[in-house]
């Protein structure tokens, strides 16, 4: 992104340099999304969720990050608000090779120290990195880790136990691990020219060309992404952070027949024997009216007459679970889910109870919902008004439905 001749002149003398290293392929995570350090956790890549920490703190100057040959659109997509900051090397076939040529890149800029971090370590924080910084010495590097918690056990030949390992004094190692510049270089560049490529982390290196190197408290945090579940368990932390408004939305929908000579009514899908019908231009069920406005309510997509119109001769006569139905569709198709639907039936006779059953397999098969998100309830005018005068049936419904997203703010 810059050359280490912009780096230089930015300022940074004094500072505290950063390598990170990303040029890993990341194979036991997967690569459907792509390397890991460029997989999104809680909307960001994960790289770039560290070099913000790193960019952040006061201490640390010029940031040099090694990537693959191949990454150089991901990194600079991921990396796009920083670019006076951060120069890229193309990383080396081993994460040894890789640091050494970060630590090459640095070498016009001089620093007096530099920490060196994995990019698959989003959950690094300032305090580490202080603790880290105050314990590099001029012939002395730092570790951040972690006493070992586990019994530890070896593996026989056999895949049997072996032994058990004593677990006093073993520590697991962490990023990002500091040390005093041109001694962690000149340790680089010896086990390179030498062939030595089986180093596991700069600690190991120093330690090899007798640099001593202080541990210092890490984090549990600050763990390494490696399996594709770190990647998802990440995400949800990242996610689990930020205050949440899911999109839940609720609609009414209100409905009234009038009786007429008849020898049923028709109510939540169910024929129900009576000395009289609801009138009304299809099969009058008030129940399914009020719901399927409820239901067009949750998107904003009008009522029962947008999409039905009594004017219309085709819906003479029609079953009510077509409009029900057909609202349900709408809101799938705008990624909704139904979450309960609650009718009440107001009315003085026919008795409701008897059917209830029936009305709730009949409306979870409408709505493909299960029946104990599904309420029904009944009850009369106390033979007050219309309903009490038994001239006709009223209902209300309340539909809940869930919507990708969030509340917009």
């Amino acid at each position: 992104m810059t050359d280490a001749s912009k780096i230089q002149a930015s300022g940074a003398d004094g500072k505290v340099a950063v390598v990170i290293v990303a040029a890993g392929r990341g194979a036991r995570a997967g690569q459907a999304n792509g390397p890991k350090q460029y997989q999104s956790i809680g909307g960001s890549a994960v790289i770039a969720r560290t070099l913000d920490v790193f960019l952040a703190h006061p201490r640390t100057g010029p940031v040099v990050v090694a990537i693959h040959a191949d990454d150089l659109d991901l990194f600079q997509q991921a990396a796009s608000g920083h670019a006076d900051r951060i120069m890229t090397v193309i990383g080396g076939a081993t994460r040894q090779d890789s640091v050494r040529l970060g630590l090459l890149a640095l070498r016009s800029h001089a620093p007096g120290q530099v920490l060196i971090h994995d990019a698959v370590r989003p959950f690094v924080d300032a305090e580490l990195i202080d603790r880290t910084i105050a314990t590099i010495g001029e012939r002395q590097g730092a570790l951040p880790a972690l006493p070992i918690a586990d019994t530890l056990k070896r593996e026989s030949a056999a895949g049997m136990i072996g032994e058990t390992v004593p677990r006093a004094g073993l520590h697991a190692a962490q990023t990002p691990q500091g040390f005093p510049f041109w001694p962690i270089l000149a340790a680089h560049e010896k086990a390179h020219h030498l062939g030595k490529s089986d180093f596991t982390d700069d600690a190991a290196i120093a330690e090899w060309a007798h640099i001593p190197v202080k541990i210092v408290p890490g984090s549990p945090d600050n763990v390494k992404l490696t399996w594709a579940r770190d990647i998802a368990m990440a995400h949800q932390r990242l996610s689990g952070e930020r205050m949440h408004f899911p999109d839940i939305r609720t609609g009414n929908g209100y409905d009234v027949h009038a009786f007429e000579a008849g020898d049923h009514v028709t109510l939540c899908g169910v024929a129900i024997p009576h000395d009289k019908k609801l009138s009304g231009h299809s099969d009058a069920d008030v129940g399914l009216h009020a719901l399927t406005d409820a239901l067009l309510a949750t998107c904003g997509a009008g009522d029962i007459g947008t999409h039905f119109p009594p004017s219309d001769p085709q819906w003479k006569g029609a079953a009510s679970r077509i409009f029900v139905e057909h609202a349900a569709k709408l809101v799938r198709e705008r990624g909704g889910r139904i979450a309960n639907a609650d009718i009440t039936l107001i009315c003085e006779a026919p008795r409701i109870g008897p059917h209830r059953e029936a009305m709730t397999e009949t409306l979870s098969g409408m709505l493909g919902i299960s029946r104990d998100r599904i309420s029904i309830k009944a009850t009369t005018n106390e033979k007050l008004g219309f309903v009490g005068r038994e001239e006709g049936i009223a209902a209300i419904a309340t539909a809940s439905v869930v919507f990708p997203g969030e509340v917009p703010e």
